[in-house]
């Protein structure tokens, strides 16, 4: 009764907003129904008509070039109408800008002391000092440069390590990172010894959960929340979440138990409009971030309007069940009032959501955050963003993928320092090898998870765009997927990085391999990746899938040898199938000779006999079998040997699973040792050789 005769009444809405009034009040606000449509509706749109539109930037800024006072003195021909290329604030600069006030902050702590105007200029030296150190080193600089304003109001409004901050992914997390005591170490990023390039507990107390697969944030904060509750803290907990990471439907899951169970988190939402999303401003003529959204957001934030809805909240549960389900609608609709419809889905979840709110507007941020902070209401509550990927450098800005994952560049011009040329990687091969099979067969189609870059099928899709399939962040959903185009007679290559495919498991067990449905996955980043750490590494794929019924399990020695696999894969119907092949460059062999045709475009290979290795050197003392690329550190150990006086014979074993068992009876039998030779956890291929030996 509370809830219905309070909210719908236009006059105690206004009584409200003028209670908060004051520090949010800059243009007038009208209140009414939304006239868009239900938010959700994007959910239904063709993956085709899916393109994000870009943040709305005002009058005086666009990308490419951005206004700013420029702190070093810049050449009048690279200035265009007062605009400055490079570093906002500081122009086009080659060297390691000034950065004197952020000089002064060691800890969080040390930004509660700062006026607004010094947390502002906090902002643009955090912005140039990070700009700074990712060209030393390069790393995933796009998002942190979105998420500079955010991370400063975050640090400035809660406490850390006490209140829990948990960034999904690691991508964003580099300003925390200089602002939480590691600004120092920011040029061992990625390197040995060095700063880990994602969150990592280990590494500082601010850093309260680990991070390098996405969509995780949302069921850790809810953890960390409950445990809080149950222990009877206080202390805030906060997951930030990116709108690629919400596509995974682990985020959806958490909201929804989180939704349910009614505890105290506060998720943020930074929406950076490069994937689409729920709401009303993707793929839309709309400005997403104006000063009416923004007073909305903080109206919504105010703490009398939140604790009277909890009070009304409290006044319902004592009524009938249905009444109670009146009075709920009631409030929903009370506030389409004064949200966009893109809160629909969220709220429907059981989520009190505040947005859209601009992410670059430092003031905006620390007020609302402020107001989320003081209120003591029951329950979870997400503030959606709008930031812009690479804000701040015109040169990441400009460019397509807003410099989301970068090597070293220079600073002055943004140019990135490229490897030599050599032999093509042998995700490049992958992918060509890709467009010469569906040049033959018109059934061949291709799935990845948000990584047409990264898995070389962007380059696929130039050929066949209707056949390449995005299903976003959500490696479960692209593998039962893939199984559904496999009962219909396609053939689908389900392309998924080894560290990724360990997600979607489940559904490789249960509705791939006990069906003896022919999917084929394609596993790239197979073995130790460098600079991207443990949580990249693909160590476990040989073991998690050489164990599964009718799987074939393959590992390509060079680049020919993956031709040669995809098109096995390719002609095998009778099961599921997998090959794996690591990051970097290919050997950089002859791969006509090898018998690889080349297709124009594309390559096309031969099927292999399944279950069939081969010797490549002959020898008496020493057998070296070894699976996938380690083969050629085999070669090179036996080149060793034999100028130690040792004769090597070095098998490639090409197949895990079935397993060459009339090859290793062989080398175990002619030889004095015989060693397995992989890159992976124990289990691999090791396991069905040590089997095979101790039953025969």
């Amino acid at each position: 009764g509370g809830l219905a005769r309070l909210t719908p009444t236009r006059a105690r809405t206004r009584e409200m907003f003028a209670t908060c009034a004051a520090p949010c009040a800059r243009t007038p606000v009208f209140l009414g129904r939304s006239s868009g449509g239900v938010g959700c509706r994007a959910l239904r749109r063709s993956n085709a008509s899916r393109k994000s539109a870009a943040p709305k930037l005002s009058k005086n800024r666009r990308i490419g070039a951005v206004r700013a006072e420029s702190s070093v003195d810049v050449p009048e021909s690279e200035l265009e109408e007062g605009e400055i290329l490079g570093i906002e604030g500081y122009g086009r600069i080659s060297t390691k800008p000034a950065t004197p006030l952020l000089d002064t902050v060691h800890l969080p702590a040390n930004l509660k002391a700062l006026d607004m105007d010094q947390l502002q200029q906090v902002v643009k030296e955090l912005r140039a000092d990070l700009i700074y150190n990712v060209s030393q080193t390069g790393g995933h600089l796009g998002s942190s440069l979105g998420v500079i304003e955010l991370t400063v109001a975050l640090n400035y409004v809660f406490d850390q390590p006490e209140d829990r901050m948990i960034w999904d992914v690691g991508h964003q997390a580099y300003p925390h990172k200089i602002l939480t005591g590691r600004r120092d170490r920011m040029n061992t990023m990625r390197q040995t010894d060095g700063l880990s390039p994602f969150t990592k507990r280990s590494e500082s107390p601010y850093d309260c959960f680990g991070a390098g697969h996405s969509s995780t944030s949302i069921s850790a904060g809810l953890g960390m929340a409950v445990a809080r509750d149950m222990q009877g803290k206080t202390n805030h907990v906060i997951s930030i979440i990116g709108d690629g990471a919400i596509t995974g439907g682990m985020a959806y899951e958490a909201m929804n138990n989180a939704g349910y169970l009614d505890t105290n988190m506060i998720i943020i939402l930074n929406d950076n409009q490069q994937v689409s999303l729920p709401t009303q401003y993707n793929a839309l003529n709309q400005d997403p971030v104006g000063a009416l959204s923004s007073t909305f957001a903080r109206l919504q934030s105010s703490k009398p309007l939140r604790e009277l809805r909890e009070s009304a909240k409290a006044l319902t549960k004592q009524m009938p069940v249905p009444l109670q389900e009146v009075t709920s609608k009631v409030d929903e609709y009370a506030r389409g009032m004064i949200s966009g419809s893109g809160s629909t889905l969220f709220e429907e979840l059981g989520l009190y959501y505040i947005g859209t709110v601009d992410g670059h507007n430092l003031q905006d941020l620390v007020a609302i955050l402020q107001e989320v902070k003081a209120t003591r209401s029951v329950g979870p509550v997400l503030i959606h963003i709008i930031t812009e990927k690479g804000r701040g450098y015109s040169y990441a800005e400009g460019a397509q993928d807003k410099y989301h994952g970068v090597s070293k560049f220079d600073v002055a011009t943004g140019k990135q320092k490229k490897a030599k040329a050599g032999a093509p990687t042998y995700t490049q091969v992958f992918a060509d090898a890709m467009v010469g099979e569906a040049g033959r067969d018109s059934k061949v189609v291709a799935v990845h998870a948000a990584m047409g870059g990264g898995t070389g099928l962007n380059h696929f899709e130039k050929y066949y765009a209707d056949r390449t399939f995005d299903v976003g962040i959500a490696e479960q959903h692209a593998v039962t997927f893939a199984a559904g185009l496999a009962v219909e007679g396609l053939k689908p290559v389900c392309t998924i990085y080894s560290t990724f495919l360990q997600r979607g498991w489940d559904q490789v067990v249960h509705d791939v391999a006990l069906q003896k449905l022919p999917v084929r996955f394609a596993m790239d980043r197979a073995g130790l990746v460098g600079e991207d750490g443990p949580t990249h590494a693909g160590a476990y794929d040989v073991t998690f899938m050489a164990c599964l019924p009718d799987m074939v399990v393959m590992a390509p020695s060079n680049e020919a040898e993956l031709v040669h696999m995809i098109a096995t894969s390719m002609a095998h119907d009778d099961g599921p199938s997998c090959f794996r092949y690591p990051r970097g460059a290919g050997t950089g062999m002859d791969m006509e000779a090898a018998g690889v045709v080349f297709t124009n475009p594309g390559y096309v290979g031969t099927p292999l006999p399944i279950g069939k290795g081969i010797v490549l050197e002959q020898g008496t003392d020493v057998a070296l079998l070894g699976y996938g690329t380690s083969t050629n550190r085999c070669l090179e150990a036996a080149k060793m040997l034999r100028e130690m006086g040792i004769s090597v014979t070095v098998a490639d074993a090409r197949f895990c699973k079935p397993l060459d068992t009339e090859l290793v009876r062989e080398l175990a039998t002619t030889h004095g040792a015989l060693v397995t030779v992989e890159e992976g956890a124990i289990g691999g291929v090791a396991a069905p050789v040590l089997n095979f030996l101790a039953q025969n």
